[in-house]
């Protein structure tokens, strides 16, 4: 999926793009599945382009509680650990606090991954 790949080579902006279409045109529950993804990228657009602290905090938090309503697996998915890297990548921020966010490890940058997907 498009999205997907956008949100891991870092393009959170243009993944925004691609999934919002997606949920909004995806009836039922699942296109909150779309959201939440989509909210965490925007949380790291927020971060790493415009430098926004509480935009960055508030778009990761959102994003990960959208994906406590779905399983740990889910369309192929790993949402189990979407959320534990978007939690942790959140925490850190947290950490950082507003002053110190050029700071930010990218190595603490959450990725989609699907089920079964090795490091």
């Amino acid at each position: 999926m498009r999205g997907i790949e956008q949100f891991n080579a870092g393009e959170f902006f243009e993944q925004h793009e691609t999934l919002e279409l997606l949920w909004r045109a995806t009836p039922g529950e699942i296109r909150h599945l779309y959201e939440g993804i989509l909210q965490i990228g925007v949380g790291m657009h927020h971060l790493f382009k415009n430098r926004n602290f509480h935009g960055a905090a508030v778009k990761l938090d959102h994003g990960t509680r959208l994906l406590e309503a779905f399983p740990e697996a889910c369309h192929g998915i790993d949402v189990a650990r979407l959320r534990r890297d978007a939690t942790r990548a959140r925490e850190h921020l947290l950490a950082l606090g507003p002053e110190r966010l050029a700071e930010f490890e990218r190595t603490n940058t959450p990725r989609v991954h699907l089920v079964g997907e090795r490091e």
